[in-house]
């Protein structure tokens, strides 16, 4: 139903169709690789086909957050062309957090696989009609 939708351009009416709010990992992540500036971190998460690309207005200002968090921090790098770029880098902090992230993932996965098993056992009866 959904992906019918999608290819007519209408888009997926199901709330659970997207993971929002993995942002603020997917960032953490990238930087735990290497820092990086913002126009960096857009293009790596835009080429997750799978996962939303961010838009530039939410992720500077999810940058600006987790700066004020104390998770990540910014340097201004000047190159000799072009103007001053923000690089951002993970904190000690930011790795704590991306830990986090990770142990509450786990378990909404488990979460998720249970509803998904019990669904699976549920329509498994009728599908001998």
């Amino acid at each position: 139903m959904c992906e019918d939708r999608e290819r007519r351009g209408e888009g997926c009416r199901c709330r659970g169709r997207g993971m929002r709010n993995l942002v603020q990992p997917r960032l953490l992540l990238q930087l735990v690789r290497k820092p990086a500036h913002g126009y960096e971190l857009m293009e790596a998460l835009g080429r997750d086909e799978d996962e939303p690309a961010a838009d530039p207005g939410s992720l500077y200002r999810t940058l600006r957050l987790l700066e004020e968090e104390g998770l990540v921090r910014s340097t201004w790098e000047t190159g000799e062309a072009g103007p001053a770029r923000r690089v951002y880098e993970l904190t000690g902090e930011g790795v704590e957090y991306l830990h986090t992230w990770a142990v509450t993932i786990r378990g909404n996965r488990a979460r998720l696989d249970r509803f998904l098993a019990d669904y699976e056992r549920q329509f498994q009866i009728g599908k001998g009609a």
